[in-house]
């Protein structure tokens, strides 16, 4: 079955948009930026995808592959940091978590980038690709991969609950909804259908659209609250004198 591109390069540019839309705006940059990130990353892959399962960089090839894990490695860290940057009270350790992961993420990285078994076959069918990955690194890459997500979901679900601040909990609330949205229904795809054997990184990364969407849902709650306080904050007597005189 041939592979077309057409659902990934529309992913990407749906997720570079929203992303670069988010950057452009107010809201906690730190916040923000984390949001973009995870958007970047996310296009990242569909882009990378596209590209070594159309051939158009042929010299590439064994490279691409690796490159598509390398780029969404970041995304449990990443994922980790901006819920620790919405987290309530005390998040040391949360923050700990997170750049404890980047560190893991690095190591791995820099293995995949280094060992040319770590995908030896990639076929690609329809809209997504399977990966064969007959290293041990892979097993330690998925270990990873699933336990920051989790992670994530469990970190910003909890939030939720001790959350006493209404928009630091509906923040966490389109985390959480969004780590839903495309972690659940990809695990239950590969389980149901034999043809999505060995893809599951690549329907991650397509039901991740979900997650894309709520994440700009996240940084348009942010960007109202950001603006809010100016549109709601008094003049000073002075101006309001100097107008009425005027």
């Amino acid at each position: 079955m041939d592979y077309n591109p057409t659902l990934s390069i529309a992913t990407a540019a749906l997720e570079i948009g929203a992303g670069t839309w988010a950057l452009r705006g107010p809201g906690r940059r730190p916040i923000v930026r984390a949001a973009a990130a995870i958007l970047f990353l996310l296009a990242g892959y569909q882009i990378v995808e596209a590209v070594f399962c159309t051939g158009l960089l042929p010299l590439g090839g064994p490279f691409l592959p690796r490159l598509a894990f390398i780029v969404v490695a970041w995304l449990p860290p990443t994922g980790l940091l901006l819920a620790a940057r919405l987290y309530p009270g005390q998040k040391r350790a949360l923050y700990g978590y997170a750049y404890g992961m980047y560190l893991f993420c690095a190591a791995l990285v820099l293995g995949i980038a280094t060992d040319p078994h770590f995908v030896t076959t990639s076929v690609c069918l329809i809209v997504f690709a399977r990966y064969t990955n007959p290293t041990p690194l892979y097993q330690t890459y998925g270990l990873f991969y699933q336990t920051g997500l989790m992670g994530l979901l469990a970190i910003s679900a909890w939030g939720v609950t001790i959350c006493d601040e209404r928009r630091q909990r509906l923040l966490l609330g389109q985390l959480m909804l969004g780590s839903i949205a495309f972690i659940f229904p990809s695990l239950v795809t590969v389980a149901v259908l034999p043809i999505a054997d060995n893809a599951l990184p690549s329907i991650m990364c397509h039901f991740a659209l979900l997650l894309a969407l709520f994440l700009i849902r996240l940084v348009a709650i942010e960007r109202r609250s950001a603006l809010e306080p100016a549109a709601e904050t008094p003049l000073p007597v002075e101006t309001m004198t100097t107008g009425a005189a005027g």
